[in-house]
């Protein structure tokens, strides 16, 4: 497994802490992060009566943050009052399932949206969009941003999440990495926060340097769009070794041209020790070769044990514009990876931004794309976004079963073909054994006065039940 060589930083807000002042973009946009609610951060001992994917229908018992029991459910399922011992949750109507982890976010840049507003846009005036908003944004700006983000992502199930982050040319360049580490900070007893600094061809080593420095996990980089593709894949990987960390670059995210650094990166990393990261994002290029092409690059990821993470939301958004007859649809082909024994995960990439104007941050939602647009069965999307993204990351095996980590989303469906589908709202996130989201839908009368009506349908979390 790879393991970060960073500690993290200790200290979150205590359960209840306001919310952050949301500044600039987010604002202006009436964007704001779900607010925690009394339950978070309680411990479960067990889940009663709660649906597998197999359809089983079970308790799971959990002991120290990971699942030590799944057994048949001792429930009664006729309509009794249900469960009760302590933090027992009644799991009837739900499954539970693997919690999504995101393997590839850009929370510096999320939400950005409103005060960007670029016509629609490839990946080059995308970059330029935001490069002409960034230096307007603070610290707190971007803190701020990311931070609603990032909860956002908690609220639907994810429990893990490796962000990359800009240095920026003017002002403090690490002002970006700085307010990726607060939120790692102020999160860090609901969420697992990997940050991967995004080194350009023009940012001095020294730069990159202070940003490990300052809390950064991981080298990243475009070096597809620098000046000499080759030249700067061996810079980033230099420095990577010199400082002792891992490597995620964003790899050949284009569709034409020879310009390509998959091999430069596989065949210096190939030697690397096991357990230490090495991903490769985006790789739409393989997605345009023909067979034998992607064979080769599968061969060659799989040697060198990269792990590929593709992102259908932004890369559909993104690529194939120039192409008016049988567009491309941006994505390296999946299924061929998988097949020739990459690992893969998926992830959304950009959420509201000048990258991509939408996004739910849901991987509910990247799943479903996967289905659709990489022409993936139900069960081996939902793996590239559980499974497949905590292999990617570096991260301890977890669900519902025995010995893994209780990391676990519940959801009120009856199999994952709804989950996929319906993309329910009621949902329950545990991270480490621990209750960290609940949320319910919830029903309106529109003809009740709108104090009433706020009375009325506020959300109750599911029964969490403790002995008196």
């Amino acid at each position: 497994m790879d393991t970060l060589t960073r500690q993290r930083g200790e200290g979150s807000p205590e359960p209840g802490a306001a919310a952050p002042r949301l500044d600039g973009a987010t604002a202006r946009s009436g964007i704001t992060a779900p607010e925690p609610d009394g339950t978070a951060g309680r411990q479960v001992d067990r889940i009663a009566g709660v649906g597998l994917l197999d359809g089983r229908v079970v308790d799971v018992d959990i002991a120290g943050g990971v699942v030590v029991a799944v057994t048949d459910a001792g429930v009664d399922t006729t309509g009794g009052s249900g469960p009760v011992g302590p933090a027992v949750i009644d799991g009837r109507g739900y499954m539970a399932l693997t919690a999504p982890a995101e393997p590839h976010a850009h929370l510096d840049k999320a939400l950005s949206w409103g005060a960007t507003r670029p016509p629609g846009c490839d990946l080059g005036a995308a970059i330029d969009a935001w490069r002409a908003f960034a230096v307007t944004v603070d610290e707190d700006e971007i803190h701020g941003r990311a931070l609603a983000a990032a909860r956002r992502l908690v609220a639907s199930g994810t429990t893990a999440v490796r962000t990359h982050v800009d240095l920026h040319r003017e002002g403090d360049p690490l002002r970006g990495v700085r307010a990726m580490v607060r939120v790692r900070d102020e999160l860090a007893d609901v969420l697992d926060l990997q940050i991967a600094v995004m080194v350009r061809d023009e940012d001095p080593a020294e730069r990159a340097r202070d940003a490990i420095a300052a809390g950064a996990d991981l080298i990243g980089g475009a070096p597809h769009i620098a000046p000499d593709t080759a030249a700067e894949t061996h810079r980033l990987i230099d420095l990577a070794e010199e400082l002792g960390v891992g490597v995620d670059l964003h790899v050949d995210e284009f569709l034409d041209g020879d310009h390509g650094m998959l091999t430069a990166f596989t065949d210096r990393v190939a030697s690397w020790e096991p357990g230490r990261i090495r991903t490769a994002g985006h790789c739409c290029r393989i997605g345009t070769m023909d067979a034998s092409g992607q064979s080769a690059a599968a061969t060659a990821l799989s040697g060198a044990g990269v792990g590929v993470v593709t992102l259908p939301v932004t890369n559909l958004y993104l690529q194939g514009r120039a192409e008016c007859t049988s567009t491309p649809r941006g994505l390296p082909p999946v299924r061929a990876l998988l097949d020739g024994g990459v690992t893969v995960g998926a992830g959304a990439d950009n959420v509201r931004d000048p990258f991509n104007p939408v996004g739910r941050s849901d991987a509910i939602e990247t799943a479903m794309l996967l289905v659709i647009a990489a022409h993936l069965d139900m069960d081996t999307a939902w793996h590239l976004v559980t499974d497949g993204a905590r292999d990617v990351m570096g991260l301890p095996p977890a669900g519902p079963a025995p010995g893994r980590r209780a990391d676990l989303l519940l959801v009120r469906a009856s199999g994952l073909d709804d989950v996929i589908a319906d993309a329910p709202v009621d949902r329950i996130v545990l991270r480490a054994g621990r209750m960290v989201s609940a949320r319910a839908s919830v029903l309106v009368d529109p003809f009740l006065t709108q104090t009433s009506t706020l009375t009325q349908a506020s959300t109750h979390p599911p029964d969490l039940q403790e002995a008196p």
